[in-house]
């Protein structure tokens, strides 16, 4: 049975719906419950900014993502579930696979929705594909319409 579960965690409709499915399988096998999310290192947030590093556009984006993850602690607290939470910088898939080794995790809980035409998909790509592919353990796609 899990004894970890880590919901790597973004605040979409299909992140909140993993959130609730992930308390339930936490309680029901009396796993640890945490949440992760990722925000992209500063690299990314270059290009916003005309080509230079902005100290302050990092720390709104520390704070939305500190937000998002609060949100998620706080949807899981009212619903009577504990967990830890905590927001790490760089690639999506790169930060859940280190984050879920660091952790020991069993289980890791994406939520994902379909996109709608060829060039949403090759455009954004699939972190829930490409975690299937990296991760330390198994991994649970919950998927939204």
């Amino acid at each position: 049975m899990y004894k970890k579960i880590l919901l790597a965690y973004d605040g979409s409709e299909a992140g909140q719906k993993a959130l609730l499915d992930c308390g339930e399988i936490a309680q029901w096998s009396q796993a640890e419950l945490h949440l992760v999310a990722v925000m992209p290192s500063a690299m990314s947030f270059v290009g916003l900014e005309g080509g230079v590093y902005d100290v302050e556009l990092e720390e709104r984006e520390k704070k939305k993502y500190r937000g998002v993850l609060d949100d998620g602690l706080r949807r899981l607290a009212e619903g009577g579930f504990t967990a830890r939470g905590e927001v790490v910088t760089g690639e999506a898939i790169d930060e859940i696979t280190k984050y879920a080794r660091r952790i020991a995790s069993d289980l890791i809980v994406v939520g994902h929705k379909h996109l709608d035409s060829w060039a949403a998909r090759w455009w954004r790509g699939s972190i829930s594909g490409a975690l299937i592919e990296h991760a330390p353990c198994s991994v649970l796609v919950v998927i939204t319409q």
